[in-house]
């Protein structure tokens, strides 16, 4: 199993859609909203890096409203 963190921003006003609308994805484990330099901040779990790339390319960048993202994948150290 495969986590990674999603750092979001979004547009301004639009956080509280964008964290609505990454609920709905599979494999989204945690949304907050959160202060700073990122609106919102996603937990998410796949099988493979590949089925986490794919779910950040294709589910999660087409949601309305983000204006940019950063994956932090998570490492057991």
């Amino acid at each position: 199993m495969v986590q990674a963190y999603i750092l979001i921003q979004t547009e301004v006003g639009k956080a509280r859609e964008v964290a609505l609308a990454t609920l709905e994805i599979h494999g989204v484990v945690k949304v907050d909203a959160v202060t700073g330099p990122y609106d919102v901040v996603v937990l998410t779990e796949a099988n493979t890096v590949d089925e986490l790339g794919k779910m950040v390319v294709s589910k999660v960048q087409q949601i309305q409203g983000i204006t940019r993202t950063l994956t932090c994948s998570v490492v057991n150290l």
